[in-house]
């Protein structure tokens, strides 16, 4: 989770929201993301996503089969939905999201019966997590 602390600080830096997420195989980091919507205009620029697509090139495979998958904040739906379709069968993320959140904070896609089954842990770090964000939006509010 440090080093997804560390990815979301990358973002952060770019004025970007500050979500970092690592992909992880044989105790091994094999992806890395952040928050990129802003930097490259698109909505599908989440810090998941980019490490999703990353870890499915190292892999030369779009199914992330044992894989664990670290995210500073829990994930939306969207994103959800892209862990749920790559495979990855282990997510372990830090702050609930109550605005967005697909893991009970709204919704929880992980309950609905689908073709892959996730475990999912929330609350890692989760006061690190949180404060990056919150000091974030605070920051953008002071500046306007």
């Amino acid at each position: 989770m440090e080093c997804a602390l560390k990815e979301a600080k990358k973002a952060y830096e770019i004025g970007e929201i500050p979500v970092g997420c690592v992909i992880v195989k044989d105790d091994k980091i094999i992806a890395r993301g952040h928050n990129m919507r802003e930097t490259k205009n698109s909505p599908i620029a989440h810090a998941e996503v980019i490490a999703i697509e990353k870890a499915s090139k190292k892999l030369n495979s779009w199914r992330l089969i044992d894989t664990t998958m670290y995210i500073t904040l829990e994930p939306c739906i969207m994103c959800s939905g892209a862990i749920v379709s790559s495979r990855v069968p282990k997510v372990i993320y830090g702050a609930k999201d109550p605005r967005f959140g697909a893991h009970g904070s709204i919704i929880n896609i992980f309950d609905i019966k689908l073709n892959h089954t996730v475990d999912i842990k929330g609350g890692i770090l989760e006061e690190e997590c949180s404060l990056l964000i919150k000091d974030f939006f605070k920051e953008l509010r002071n500046k306007k």
